[in-house]
């Protein structure tokens, strides 16, 4: 395999480290809002002992990529390939610290009944996990228009925790005896929208790939 090909092949499998550990904090997060919704403990543990793959996988990538770097030498485009690759692992490893912080409050919730159902937390996820699929597509497609789109959804998201907030907040001054659980559906809340923030700097970094110059999405 003659230089070049070798070079490409390594930035596809870059590009595969990158899926598999935005799969991983995907099914992490999915999984943690299951937890919260079910009450499911020993999910939440599981979840939260499961984290480290998260952190290996993370610091795999950038072994990688710094290898890529001080053996192949790129400039240019293939340079930012392996910066926004380093800088779109970071993303990912906070959205599935997020995936833990969601579990902990599951567990400090425990077994206590919803002061109410959790649909609107449920949808942030499903528009977060959306958005991260998408992001990553658009880094490996390089395509902007795609970027543009996670962008846009992540307003859907803070619109939703906005809802959601105010909501809880309505219900702790009728129930303040809620309190601890309230806390922790807004922290909750919160998480998920800070995971879609991370996602949003993915869709930038695209951009910055594709344009060479940074944009923030998240004005």
């Amino acid at each position: 395999m003659v230089v070049r090909e070798k070079f490409h092949f390594d930035l596809k499998e870059l590009q595969n480290k990158l899926v598999e550990l935005g799969n991983f904090a995907d099914e992490a997060l999915k999984e943690s809002i299951t937890a919260l919704e079910t009450k499911n403990v020993e999910l939440a543990l599981e979840i939260m002992e499961n984290d480290t793959r998260a952190d290996v996988m993370y610091e795999e990538i950038n072994d990688f990529a710094i290898l890529l770097i001080a053996k192949q030498q790129p400039v240019a485009i293939d340079l930012r390939r392996i910066i926004v690759a380093i800088k779109i692992a970071t993303d990912i490893e906070r959205i599935a610290d997020f995936a833990v912080n969601v579990a902990k409050s599951a567990i400090r919730i425990g077994s206590e009944e919803h002061v109410k159902p959790i649909v609107h937390i449920k949808e942030m996820y499903e528009i977060t996990s959306k958005m991260l699929k998408l992001s990553l597509e658009s880094f490996i497609e390089e395509d902007v228009q795609k970027a543009k789109q996670v962008a846009d959804m992540d307003d859907d998201v803070d619109n939703l925790y906005g809802v959601t907030i105010q909501e809880l907040l309505r219900i702790n001054q009728e129930k303040p005896e809620f309190l601890a659980q309230i806390t922790q559906l807004s922290f909750t809340c919160r998480y998920l929208e800070r995971a879609a923030d991370h996602v949003t700097n993915i869709a930038e970094h695209t951009f910055y790939l594709v344009k060479g110059r940074h944009y923030d999405l998240n004005e």
